[in-house]
């Protein structure tokens, strides 16, 4: 069974976090915030809203970010988040198919492990032309 989430209306948000309704429509209007609309338009926070708006009140009141800084953060989170999840999908796959990759002998050292310097089998190619063709001439 699946609960409704909880809504909140601007005023009950405004009184809770000692903010003014202004405060709340000036982060909506800078993106900051997304609150949901009613069918009377009437704007309703979320719990990941308020979230959100403990971050943004943290970093304005505790830190002085100002809103440009603070969407910049909050763009900058989001992305960690994701690639976070990213992450750990990479690595749940790793972990899934870790048995495939142990079957995997190691390659054999190369004929020239011990060389001081190595090189490419197209470098040897071209230096083995050039020493012939040198011969010749």
């Amino acid at each position: 069974m699946k609960r409704k989430a909880s809504t909140y209306t601007i005023s009950a948000v405004a009184t809770q976090y000692e903010i003014h309704p202004q405060t709340l429509r000036l982060y909506e209007r800078e993106g900051l915030l997304k609150p949901s609309r009613s069918e009377g338009n009437t704007r309703l926070y979320t719990d990941s809203d308020l979230e959100r708006l403990e971050v943004i009140l943290s970093l304005t009141r505790d830190l002085g970010v100002n809103l440009a800084g603070v969407e910049i953060i909050l763009n900058m989170r989001e992305k960690m988040d994701v690639m976070q999840r990213e992450f750990e999908r990479f690595f749940e796959h790793l972990r899934s198919h870790a048995e495939e990759f142990t079957h995997f002998a190691a390659a054999p050292p190369p004929a020239e492990a011990g060389a001081l310097v190595t090189t490419t089998r197209a470098a040897v190619m071209v230096r083995r032309r050039t020493t012939t063709t040198g011969q010749r001439g």
